[in-house]
């Protein structure tokens, strides 16, 4: 296990990879440790590179009333 921080995308691409072949692992095992360190490290990255922003108040309340009326009919 040869964790860093994630700086790059190409970085963050690799991180996903990996998460994504031992997403499964046994919680206390070796991969499944790997597994918890990976997917806060990719967190952090995506919390300071694809950050979303909160909707406009009332653009939320016209989205969920067209959404609530679409799902009437």
């Amino acid at each position: 296990m040869n964790i860093k921080a994630i700086k790059t995308e190409e970085e963050y691409k690799q991180a996903l990879k990996r998460l994504e072949e031992i997403f499964h692992a046994p919680a206390d095992t070796k991969e499944g440790d790997e597994a918890e360190v990976l997917s806060i490290l990719i967190e952090k990255y995506e919390d300071e590179n694809y950050t979303i922003e909160a909707p406009d108040p009332i653009e939320a309340i016209k989205f969920r009333m067209e959404q609530i009326i679409s799902m009437k009919n």
